[in-house]
């Protein structure tokens, strides 16, 4: 059902509560107009809006509240209502000079009970705001039911924050704010501390290659599709059934293994079968690595705001995959994933610090070109995971508890798969992944089979 255009706005940071008891002095201290330039990390990321929708049930706070909330909680994150721009050094930066976010505000005529459970295959547009063509680096858009239900539809640009800051700190500062409550863990703000290399910097890795590539090469190894010949699904895993896998996976006590990878194992497993590939390929799974969990002395703070994500590679022949158990394919999940630690994380900062020195007056790193995935694109025969599962979703309380649904309305590319908390009273996982349509149709079939031996050609019916 469409949605009736309300309000669009631009709001900006609530400026006199800057001497409010409210606000930390310290988190506030943050000056006018300064210049922040992109990091190493920002830089490696999708250069690009990423958009993401929460449901919530009714009761819900007015508009009016929210965005009362949302004006006091900018001023702990300006980043968000900064703009880009390039410093005299050629630098991509952002400018903290509260230009505002854009807030949309919609009415849909019918009840959100009447929509739920939204269909993954369906476009979504509707409940997000258009990114084509802004310069606002983050955008809200309150999609309100005649229940009083809400679907908050949000993109932020990557480059400036990564999930967690937005998910696991920004979404639950603001619906804190709502109710009343100081933000708990107020954001850490410091990129150049996070950014600083050892002395001297040692590169020990091959990140030229590995995060980032010349932008004289061509990276597009991947088919460009049609948006009609894949299909978009979201598959749920009961706690119980989590528990089957985990039970098969973590064979005793000294290999414990999370859910996402204990999940990922089976459905990297259940992808390839489903896509019939020859036994003899390969396939890969491009995993995000949270530096907060992994850089020490000095520690970074997980409420840091920013990009600070790398990715592990951990690659199996298909013949691998179909045969060998979930344990086999969840150890050499972890093994890669193990790699991915402190020492790796500072050879990257020590990186971009090569590359900025090299460079003299300019960047050199905007002539290289990040290794994330071209939106439109198909990743066959490999996947991307990204996990949403240590994210603090039901701490996004505006009042009436946690979100009943949180997706992400788009998949840009083929192979993207998703890990989300279910938001189902009995929880479990909801995977959402984006597959050809083919691929889709055989993958719902067996997305629940836990036998290992299960091969392409019995599974072609």
């Amino acid at each position: 059902m469409a949605n009736a255009l309300i309000t669009s706005a631009i709001l900006k940071h609530y400026s006199s509560s800057l001497t409010s008891s409210s606000v930390d002095e310290k988190s506030a201290n943050i000056h006018s107009h300064e210049i922040v330039p992109l990091t190493i990390f920002d830089k490696a990321t999708h250069d690009c809006h990423e958009d993401v929708y929460l449901v919530f049930k009714p009761p819900m706070p007015s508009n009016e509240v929210l965005k009362d909330a949302l004006s006091k909680v900018l001023v702990y994150y300006p980043h968000l209502a900064g703009r880009f721009v390039t410093d005299n050094l050629g630098r991509t930066c952002i400018i903290l000079n509260n230009a505002g976010v854009r807030i949309t505000e919609t009415y849909i005529p019918t009840t959100l009970a009447e929509q739920l459970p939204f269909d993954a295959s369906k476009d979504g547009s509707h409940l997000i705001p258009s990114v084509k063509g802004v310069e606002e680096l983050c955008q809200v858009q309150l999609n309100r039911y005649k229940c009083s239900g809400l679907v908050l539809g949000f993109t932020a640009h990557h480059r400036v924050a990564d999930g967690q800051s937005i998910l696991g700190s920004f979404f639950v500062s603001w619906s804190r704010m709502v109710r009343g409550l100081t933000i708990e863990l107020a954001p850490y703000h410091d990129r150049y501390a996070i950014s600083q290399p050892r002395n001297p910097p040692r590169v020990e890795f091959e990140h030229g290659s590995i995060e980032f590539q010349k932008s004289t090469i061509n990276l597009d190894n991947t088919v460009v599709f049609s948006s009609s010949s894949v299909e978009t699904v979201i598959v749920n895993y009961s706690v119980e059934f989590i528990n089957k896998i985990k039970d098969m996976v973590s064979n005793n006590q000294d290999q414990r293994y999370s859910t996402f990878v204990c999940l990922l194992s089976h459905v990297w497993k259940k992808v390839t079968q489903a896509r019939g590939l020859g036994l003899e390929e390969s396939s890969q799974v491009r995993i995000a690595v949270n530096g907060r969990q992994r850089i020490s002395e000095p520690a970074v703070p997980m409420e840091y705001f920013g990009n600070l994500v790398l990715w592990a590679y951990p690659r199996l022949k298909v013949k691998e995959l179909v045969n060998e158990s979930c344990a086999y394919i969840a150890k050499s999940i972890r093994d890669e994933v193990n790699r991915v630690n402190d020492r790796y994380f500072k050879s990257f900062i020590d990186f971009g610090a090569t590359i900025l020195q090299s460079g003299g007056d300019s960047d050199e790193s905007d002539e290289l070109q990040q290794t994330t995935p071209e939106f439109g694109s198909s990743l066959c025969p490999n996947l991307e995971a990204d996990s949403w599962l240590r994210f603090q979703v039901q701490d996004i309380d505006f009042g009436s508890g946690g979100p009943c649904a949180i997706f992400p309305p788009s998949i840009p590319f083929e192979g993207l798969v998703v890990f989300i908390p279910a938001g189902t009273e009995d929880g479990g996982v909801d995977v959402k992944l984006t597959l050809f349509s083919e691929h889709a149709r055989l993958f719902k079939k067996i997305a629940h089979f836990v036998d290992g031996k299960l091969t392409p050609t019995e599974i072609a019916f």
